[in-house]
């Protein structure tokens, strides 16, 4: 059971993190320094600091948790899927729970802003291409583990995901610079890309139509 003490620690959290996520997303990355996260949630610099190692750290705190998640249900997905499987279930299921997991820090609804907000911050957006490039590395050594393969001798996990990691990478890119913001948009938009795989890397993609 969680103390008083704990409960107070885990509240300023919470508090300074939508406070940092909220500036962010209102007057830019670049433009809100540390003191005024502090100071919206009436807190020293200092406070700040004991919770969170600098303002990317908090940028990235939400991202952390569904990053988490979706290992957690790659690795949790039922042992006959084929690994391309897996990882578009794994995903799907991510944003079908998506509330369930970043609203005991933060509103969907301003995870969603912030989302945008990473894809149009260069310095965000960089750290987030970094990011997504570890994260990539632990699902091929999750998915070579799962179909009892040698990842460093075995190119298919690796190639797996890089294929997948592209697919969400466009995803992300087409949704945020859209007209729809909503997380049926970007849920919808994932299943339709990710349903192109296919005939996007093996199908004729040339339009005879006109001739």
């Amino acid at each position: 059971m969680e103390t008083l003490r704990e409960r107070k620690k885990r509240r300023t959290r919470e508090a300074l993190l939508r406070a940092a996520l909220e500036l962010f997303t209102t007057q830019g990355y670049e433009h809100t320094t540390v003191d005024e996260i502090a100071e919206a949630v009436d807190v020293s610099q200092r406070t700040f600091f004991r919770y969170f190692a600098g303002k990317e750290d908090a940028a990235f705190a939400v991202q952390t948790m569904t990053e988490a998640r979706f290992v957690a249900a790659v690795r949790a997905r039922p042992p006959h899927e084929a690994p391309m499987e897996a990882l578009r279930q794994a995903i799907l299921q991510g944003w079908d729970a998506i509330r369930e997991t970043v609203e005991s820090a933060v509103p969907v609804e301003l995870y969603l802003r912030m989302y945008r907000t990473i894809e149009s911050t260069p310095a965000l957006l960089a750290a987030h291409l970094r990011r997504s490039a570890a994260t990539e590395e632990t699902i091929a050594r999750l998915l070579a583990e799962r179909e009892g393969v040698d990842v460093d001798r075995d190119p298919r996990p690796r190639l797996a995901v890089a294929v997948f990691g592209g697919v969400i990478r466009v995803t992300e890119r087409q949704w945020s610079t859209g007209q729809d913001f909503s997380l049926t948009a970007i849920r919808t938009l994932t299943t339709s890309y990710l349903d192109q795989v296919g005939s996007a890397l093996t199908g004729n993609w040339r339009d005879t139509s006109a001739r």
